[in-house]
């Protein structure tokens, strides 16, 4: 039973394609819905093919520190290597970045309907509707019917290998997003002046009121 389940496994990660990726990558300081659909043909019948509609949910990506990862890194190491690994972790932590990326199928969100049409009729129609909506965080995989959970991988993977390097680029300037949060709280108080007393507590909180007291006040004064 576990041989068939390792092959399903692979068998549905090695048969899905992803037809239309997101135009946005993921955020780096938030939360991000895709919406996906997930076409595949019927296993009882091949005239027939299936479209699932649904969301994941993929949270802030974080920052794991060499530190945090030491212990299970070190798993089946000798003493003497893992000494050694640790030397070096400590000598390069600076220069190493780590990301934790977390994802969430949320179930009461996918809806499917039946089609009785070819696949590759049913694929280009979604695509191109899905192009038509212009929907920044839209994607389209044609996979298989069961385990069809499993062709989500294939999305996840490849949403990491496009967001990634911008993510460590963005968190290695701004670790802690307090720089992307001030900003945000800056437009927000521009728009609307009675943000003005959440963005100065806000700079207090991150200790950052001195590197923009010069503009905090030249936005106060612009209110009156």
């Amino acid at each position: 039973m576990a041989d068939k389940r390792e092959f399903d496994f692979w068998y549905a990660v090695n048969n899905t394609e992803v037809v239309l990726r997101p135009q946005r990558i993921l955020e780096t300081f938030g939360a991000t819905v895709v919406d996906y659909h997930l076409i595949s043909q019927l296993m009882d019948d091949t005239r027939q093919v299936r479209v699932r509609e649904g969301r994941l949910n993929a949270y802030q990506p974080e920052i794991i520190t060499p530190g945090s990862f030491m212990e299970n890194a070190l798993e089946g190491f000798g003493e003497t290597q893992a000494t050694e690994y640790l030397d070096w972790l400590r000598e390069h932590e600076k220069d190493l970045m780590i990301l934790k990326y977390g994802f969430k199928v949320k179930k009461e969100a996918i809806s499917e309907q039946i089609i009785t049409d070819t696949l590759d009729t049913v694929t280009e129609r979604v695509k191109t509707d899905q192009i038509a909506r212009n929907k920044p965080h839209s994607a389209v995989l044609v996979g298989v019917d069961e385990p069809w959970e499993v062709c989500l991988l294939k999305l996840l993977v490849e949403l990491v290998q496009q967001s990634g390097p911008q993510h460590a680029r963005d968190l290695h300037r701004d670790p802690h997003g307090h720089y992307h949060a001030i900003e945000q709280a800056f437009r927000s108080a521009s728009n609307d002046r009675t943000q003005i007393p959440a963005l100065a507590e806000l700079l207090k909180r991150t200790r950052m009121f001195g590197e923009y007291e010069d503009r905090f006040f030249a936005l106060v004064r612009g209110a009156h």
